[in-house]
């Protein structure tokens, strides 16, 4: 199945992938960077899945998630009748539940269960155990222990389980599968029913806590609930996406794990978050931030585990064969240990608005900020591996030097606006300089654009940040020249590419999607220029490329017309919300506009 084939379904732990076709073929247990145990996306049936669908064939096939929450409905329709398979994962018991619900509405189907259970992404195949009855299965490999229970008997072919049966209009046949650790007693059973109703109401007050309404509530709730849905509820942290090694570029090398939590997410996270009334997650991912970062400032890194975890080391999977031949299939990611200078204002920046937003207070992480902003004195002038991580030598990335700059604009209004101590003028007299830095050697007056690093000519999509981060008004020259450079020479179909993948870029052999992230600040260029027609329509383009139930992935595929990368992406999410956001600005009164603006 294509990538847009996928729905999500979590229980704010971790996260699995349910296809059109009623497979479950992802699935890590139990945290989201746990090994898989359904790895059949990035593999084949053998690494693990579980399906239920009619015999012989689906049918027709339609889904959606019941409105507000992450529970996801599949009605399949033959020529015997309909059902409708619904699955969801409870929220907050003291074990790990996958629920799978097999609704009669029309006839009699005959209906089909198979799967194959494999821990530690696809290679440990557990020695399975059925009770008397045949109802309920015991699955143990080293470490870990499943128990599915059915509702009817289960058989177990060629390591397979599988399970035939009939349901008709008005019934209803529930199948769980619990995970636990394997030393530990068998889990307790699963009232499917009573957990669904406590699963949809929890999503549903939840969603009813957005603050935002009108025609572009729809795309913002499901992005938000997405977002929640990628939130390891214990620590707070929030991960890229729940998946590993979906390509960038079909039977490409550019793989890679997207289980963990980015300090560049942290900004617009926080202010999506709190722009939309989700105050008490806001206030969690800037807690995890500060206890991620704790330490040593040279010690901080781009990214972390979902409870803080430093070392991520990267490794490669041979035994799966990647989606559609993508390969190789990697876990860890190395660029955990890159010096990527940008971080350090992403990170100041969040910590700022958290404060001005009166999430949080200073107290607690002031003192950290500062030995932060001491290290960054000594480094920003270094060369780095830029937003994009690349892989090849390290450049004086333009928007790493931008994001230095805001780091210590950050740090001057905190001084400025809630009277923390710290050496403003030194951090006022870097700030310039690094700003004159900047417009003097980041900018190519040649092609009258801001440019990805200095002495270069390429365009780079992070620079539509600009004015987003205030480093230069929008309606600059400067900046209005970039954002038309961009759009004429670095978008396919009106979508915004990175920059142009070649080896000499990154590293890596060239061909990528359009970044659908980028593409969101590209509307938010337009709106911040006071085009908010030209906005709205790349906006609602933007939107039109989710799934049938509203997610997206990291990158798109304008040829081919289908999702790439990671999925579902949290950071294209954020992005829509964001430009959600901006857009309702039109909406409000002048006065009212420049008063956000001059903030």
């Amino acid at each position: 199945m294509r990538i847009e084939d996928y729905a999500l379904i979590g229980d704010c732990r971790t996260a699995a992938l349910v296809g059109r076709n009623g497979s479950i073929d992802w699935l890590c247990w139990p945290r989201f960077d746990s090994p898989a145990c359904f790895a059949r996306l990035l593999g084949g049936p053998e690494n693990g899945f579980w399906r239920i669908a009619p015999r012989g064939g689906n049918g027709s096939v339609a889904r959606r998630y019941v409105p507000g929450t992450l529970v996801l409905e599949t009605d399949f329709e033959t020529a015997q009748g309909a059902v409708t398979l619904v699955d969801f994962m409870p929220i907050g018991g003291a074990q790990s539940d996958l629920v799978r619900m097999v609704v009669g509405r029309r006839g009699r189907v005959e209906m089909e269960s198979e799967g194959a259970l494999r821990f530690d992404y696809g290679a440990s195949v557990p020695w399975v155990t059925l009770s008397e009855d045949r109802k309920c299965l015991r699955a143990v490999a080293g470490p870990d222990l499943a128990l599915l229970c059915a509702p009817v008997p289960l058989a177990n072919r060629d390591r397979r389980t599988c399970a035939r049966f009939t349901v008709g209009a008005g019934e209803t046949l529930a199948f769980t599968l619990t995970h636990t650790a394997s030393h530990l007693e068998v889990p307790k059973a699963v009232d499917a029913a009573k957990e669904r109703a406590a699963t949809e109401a929890f999503w549903k007050d939840w969603s009813a806590r957005c603050t935002v309404r009108g025609a572009r509530a729809e795309p913002v709730v499901r992005s938000l609930i997405t977002l929640k849905a990628l939130t390891y509820a214990p620590t707070g942290g929030i991960v890229a996406a729940p998946t590993t090694s979906l390509p960038e570029h079909i039977g490409g090398v550019r793989n890679w794990d997207y289980r963990y939590c980015w300090l560049r997410d942290a900004t617009l996270t926080l202010l999506a978050l709190m722009d939309a009334g989700y105050y008490d997650e806001a206030r969690a991912w800037r807690e995890w931030l500060v206890r991620a970062v704790a330490g040593s400032p040279e010690q901080m890194q781009i990214m972390y585990g979902i409870a803080g975890e430093r070392r991520l080391p990267e490794l490669e999977v041979p035994w799966l064969a990647g989606y559609e031949g993508s390969k190789p299939v990697r876990i860890g990611n190395a660029a955990s240990v890159q010096l990527q200078l940008d971080v350090y204002g992403e990170l100041i920046d969040t910590l700022y608005q958290a404060c001005k937003s009166g999430v949080t207070g200073y107290d607690i992480s002031w003192s950290l900020q500062r030995a932060l902003l001491q290290h960054l004195e000594q480094v920003w002038t270094r060369p780095d591996a830029g937003l994009w991580e690349v892989r090849s030598a390290p450049r004086h990335f333009t928007y790493s030097k931008i994001m230095a700059w805001v780091a210590f604009d950050r740090a001057v209004r905190m001084v400025e606006g809630f009277g923390v101590q710290g050496p403003v003028q030194r951090w006022r007299e870097l700030r310039e300089r690094i700003h004159r830095d900047v417009c003097e050697n980041g900018f190519d007056r040649k092609r009258n654009a801001f440019v990805q690093c200095y002495g270069s000519h390429e365009l780079d999509a992070s620079l539509l940040l600009v004015p987003i981060t205030g480093f230069l008004p929008p309606d600059d020259p400067r900046v209005v020249s970039t954002t038309e450079a961009i759009r004429r020479d670095l978008t396919v179909d009106g979508f915004v590419l990175r920059y142009r993948a070649h080896e000499k870029a990154d590293g890596l052999p060239p061909g990528e999607g359009v970044f659908l992230a980028c593409s969101f600040w590209l509307a938010d260029n337009l709106c911040m220029q006071g085009r908010w027609d030209e906005a709205n329509e790349l906006f609602q383009r933007l939107v039109g490329l989710a799934n049938d139930v509203g997610l997206l992935a990291e990158e798109y595929d304008p040829l081919a017309r289908r999702q790439l990368g990671n999925f579902p992406q949290a950071f294209s999410h954020v992005a829509l919300v964001s430009t959600a956001m901006n857009l309702g600005e039109r909406d409000k009164p002048a006065e009212q506009r420049a008063d956000k603006k001059a903030a």
